[in-house]
């Protein structure tokens, strides 16, 4: 759970908020659906679709644990009007990924895929961003398995629900597709800055072609 925050520090933090968001003094858990049981010697991460060359990529838990590992510190926004401020986010970063397995030129948009089929779309520009990172640690500790773990992406600059729990792989995709929220009436972007909530905000150009 985050730290108690003092009035002052609060207050500071308070104004640099999206519009609407709340500040929060610990880290709630928010899913739909149960949390899956972690079995490693099953679990696998993949990457699919438009790939540069043409094949798939897949790490086990062990090699996926063995890449390279940064942290960033990024706030993170839920679109249930919390955000939690200043965490230390710890895993391997997007780029990483992006570098092992190269999409294609004309890939344009990603699809996140987590356990139960859960999915979630993004632009190639905010998942291929310095700050987007696959996290397995907050504040120098495992994320527990109510908040992600083993394995879920932060992509700081979007609202929460674009960053997946229990992430299995990545599709890259030459046309944008809505993943399971978009589908059910969030934004299709989902930047908290613009407030962009729900698909009724979007304006030409934010979703898929019809």
């Amino acid at each position: 759970m985050g730290q108690p925050v003092g009035r002052e520090s609060g207050e500071a933090a308070q104004s640099e908020l999206p519009p609407g968001q709340r500040l929060q003094r610990g880290w709630p858990v928010t899913h739909y659906g149960p949390v899956p049981k972690f079995r490693p010697e099953r679990w696998e991460f993949r990457i699919f679709g438009a790939t540069a060359d043409s094949e798939k990529y897949c790490w086990t838990h062990d090699e996926f644990t063995a890449l390279p590992y940064a942290t960033v510190v990024a706030d993170l926004h839920c679109v249930t009007k919390f955000s939690m401020i200043g965490a230390e986010w710890g895993g391997v970063p997007t780029r990483t990924i992006l570098e092992l397995a190269p999409p294609a030129p004309a890939v344009t948009h990603v699809m996140v895929w987590a356990e139960y089929g859960f999915s979630s779309n993004l632009r190639l520009d905010d998942f291929a961003s310095e700050r987007s990172i696959f996290a397995t640690h907050k504040d120098g500790e495992l994320l527990t398995a109510e908040h992600g773990f083993p394995l879920r992406l932060v992509v700081p600059q979007l609202y929460a629900w674009k960053g997946p729990k229990w992430v299995r792989g990545v599709e890259y995709m030459t046309a944008d597709r809505r993943g399971f929220w978009e589908e059910r009436g969030y934004h299709n972007i989902g930047d908290p800055w613009r407030e962009q909530r729900y698909s009724y905000q979007e304006e030409p150009g934010d979703g898929p072609e019809l």
